[in-house]
């Protein structure tokens, strides 16, 4: 450890980086030492119903914090669509890009390769919305341009420390908060049930209320927030750069106190690693500042647990008055102010020169004449006590030098200007260093793809099955071009030998054999993958599906790429930026995104690529486990059954080859009858997608398809499916 610390000391130390809703708030966390703030502006941000600042108060904040020696990202982590894009972001971000705003927070690939071509020099951080879990995912981002990662919260400190050792950027991790159930920017729960995406910012935190199974009632989706004060020295050795405290929509009291805190702490690890510790007593005041249900240290040591869960109570808790008043009185209501030295000289006739140093800045400023004295001549105490009153600015001298002839008079009001005129110089000196030149032009013009082969054949079928024997029964369907195998299907120790028995028969089939990669790549899949990946590639199949960065990176790592890798819908693909984007990486077939309504699916940008017709959508893929936490691990994957307020039931299928739980909607999305919308977004192919279907089931579905998509005749209602959604169809998300 001794020679970690000595490692870790020669560089350069860790940001701090606090959240903020409001002005209040932001010179709060500025005030308690917060050396970076994120914000976000009226559009744009994860945290839609927050208050989120305008623009005047941006561009106020942005000049504030550098006066401060601080900076301001600004959250953009959320979905775009094409009109928003092309239409409104570039003139939402130009007057903070000239100001010299920091940086921007991103989700969005669209939006990351249209930021990096339109707004050179600014620097942009991969959100923990993008779902980066590897150094695959790491170095993904960075080839498109990040500086910064924010990696998923489920993260363990030696997956952070992997991240460092082989990947050349800059790692951002959350210390304090409200965690999710689901990995971030993976979740649909509250878009499919009540339409607030939190892709766009506006989720309705369904996951918050109580869900019983047939073991245990209670807050199964909700974990109490993380407090990791206590692994400060091991999230810094393990390479975090910034640690974040998650709160945009939680009071000023709440930023600002638990900022204080973990500034005491982190500067104590600094001044002496070998003796950090924390009292007894701060655990306690970060908790009554709020948590839910307590603390959990989240991810860094564990895998879950239910433990890690408020089960009992999901509400915010927040108590001790007295606190919450001392945190007014410390941090609400003080104004920092930067040390500055003057040097005043003042002679006879001519004009006064005050010169100010701060830092590596020095101006000087001419005022007016002093005069001879007719009566009462002007004394030095008089003149310091003007010069020095520098309340309301972001200066304080902590040195002024006056050099002043006797026998002279001035007006107070002359000395006033003087000073005023002096700091307002400085000010413009240290921020004319943060302004920019006008970027790239704004640009109207949509992307403008070629169609992906022939615009007039039909599209083809393919199917995704979860196991062997869902794939062996569908093999003699002649509408199915493509299978889609999960992974999950096949048993590690024997993987690439029953890839191969298995792509053989399906190729014997006269179809298309793709493997599926799990949902989410961790430590142990990840270093499977890439010992064998090539190994994959060669077992005969046709190609990957792939849904998360790191897969998608490790796969083009690998030499794959163009139609050997088919995107799901996981990896967003929301405007036509979005899809230029995946094509330079050398990813050509993608999914039709599922929070898109019909309208906007029919925009130029999304011809040729796939469509779900219907499927159990998965809602929530999470690194806890409903089985383990409600009844006990049994080490066996499993079906659970998730049974909300309303009496309907939620497939949980937790996979246990990648410890990871996927939550599906309780009906299943359902486009069979909707040909005549369906057709017009061109798609390249279909996909249906089975699940927990039976046999019979699943020839059910396939019938519908072959009436509605081949014979193209009108579906009966009353022979159709008795439950299903129609998913985003009509209403899209806003």
């Amino acid at each position: 450890m001794e020679e970690k610390r000595n490692v870790w000391k020669t560089h350069k130390k860790a940001e701090l980086l606090s959240p903020a809703g409001s002005l209040e708030t932001l010179k709060a966390v500025a005030a308690a030492g917060a050396d970076a703030v994120y914000a976000a502006g009226n559009r744009f941000g994860a945290r839609a119903y927050a208050n989120n600042f305008t623009e005047e108060e941006l561009l106020w904040a942005i000049d504030y914090l550098h006066l401060h020696g601080r900076r301001l990202y600004l959250t953009v982590n959320t979905l775009l669509k094409q009109e928003e894009l092309c239409g409104e972001l570039y003139d939402y971000l130009l007057p903070l890009y000239r100001q010299g705003l920091d940086g921007v927070i991103v989700q969005d690939l669209g939006v990351l390769a249209f930021l990096k071509e339109r707004f050179p020099g600014l620097k942009l951080h991969a959100s923990t919305q993008m779902f980066i879990t590897g150094p695959e995912g790491a170095a993904l981002a960075k080839k498109m341009g990040c500086s910064r990662i924010v990696p998923a919260r489920e993260l363990s400190l030696g997956e952070l420390r992997q991240i460092r050792d082989r990947v050349d950027i800059e790692i951002e991790a959350f210390v304090h908060g409200a965690l999710c159930y689901c990995y971030s920017g993976q979740c649909l729960l509250s878009s499919m049930l009540g339409g607030r995406s939190g892709n766009r910012g506006r989720c309705a935190q369904p996951c918050r209320l109580p869900y019983r199974t047939r073991d245990k009632e209670g807050h199964l989706l909700s974990p109490k927030d993380l407090c990791a004060i206590e692994l400060l020295p091991e999230l810094l050795e393990s390479g975090v750069t910034s640690l974040k405290i998650e709160g945009r929509m939680k009071q000023a009291e709440y930023a600002a106190g638990v900022t204080g805190i973990y500034r005491k702490y982190l500067d104590a690890y600094y001044a002496d690693p070998d003796a950090y510790a924390v009292s007894g007593e701060d655990l306690k005041r970060l908790e009554d500042l709020g948590s839910r249900s307590g603390f959990t240290q989240g991810y860094y040591r564990k895998q879950n647990g239910p433990d890690m869960m408020a089960m009992e109570r999901s509400a915010h808790q927040k108590s001790n008055d007295a606190l919450q008043e001392e945190m007014r009185r410390r941090y609400l209501n003080q104004e920092i102010q930067e040390k500055i030295n003057g040097d005043l000289i003042i002679q006879k006739d001519k004009a006064m020169l005050l010169s100010l140093q701060y830092g590596e800045f020095t101006v000087t400023h001419a005022g007016d004449a002093a005069q001879a004295a007719k009566s009462r001549p002007l004394e030095q105490a008089e003149v310091m006590e003007r010069i020095c009153k520098t309340g309301g600015s972001p200066f304080a001298f902590e040195g002024l030098e006056i050099r002043m002839e006797e026998e002279l008079f001035l007006p107070v009001s002359a000395l006033n200007r003087l000073r005023r005129d002096a700091l307002k110089k400085l000010e413009e000196k240290i921020l004319e260093g943060f302004r920019r030149e006008e970027p790239l032009e704004k640009g109207n013009e949509e992307p403008r793809r070629a169609e992906d082969g022939d615009p007039q054949a039909a599209p083809y079928l393919a199917v995704s099955v979860r196991t062997l024997e869902q794939a062996y029964a569908l093999l003699e369907n002649p509408d199915i071009h493509r299978i889609y195998i999960d992974s999950s299907g096949f048993q590690r120790e024997q993987e690439i030998r029953q890839v191969r028995e298995f792509t053989d028969r399906v190729h014997r089939a006269g179809k298309q054999c793709f493997y599926q990669m799990p949902p989410v790549l961790r430590q142990e899949s990840g270093a499977w993958y890439r010992a064998h990946i090539k190994e994959l590639s060669k077992t005969g199949v046709d190609g990957f599906l792939v849904g998360n960065p790191d897969g998608l990176g490790l796969l083009l790592e690998a030499g794959i790429r163009g139609a050997q890798i088919q995107t799901d819908s996981s990896l967003y693909v929301w405007s036509g930026q979005a899809r230029e984007a995946f094509d330079r990486l050398g990813v050509s077939d993608v999914t039709l995104p599922l929070e898109q309504n019909g309208r906007e699916l029919s925009r130029r940008g999304y011809e040729g690529g796939e469509c779900v017709l219907y499927g159990y959508l998965p809602l929530m893929i999470s690194a806890q486990c409903v089985q383990k936490n409600t009844g006990g691990c049994s080490r066996k994957p499993g079906l659970t059954w998730l049974t909300d307020r309303y009496g309907k039931n939620f497939p949980v299928i937790n996979q246990c080859k990648d410890c990871v739980n996927l939550l599906y909607n309780s009906s299943p999305l359902s486009l069979l009858h909707q040909y005549e919308t369906v057709r017009n977004w061109k798609p390249k192919g279909y996909r249906i997608s089975f699940t927990i279907e039976t046999e019979t089931r699943m020839e059910e579905v396939l019938s519908y398809y072959r009436q509605g998509f081949v014979k193209k005749v009108t579906i009966n209602r009353e022979q159709y499916l008795s439950d299903y959604t129609n998913g985003h169809l009509k209403r899209g998300v806003e």
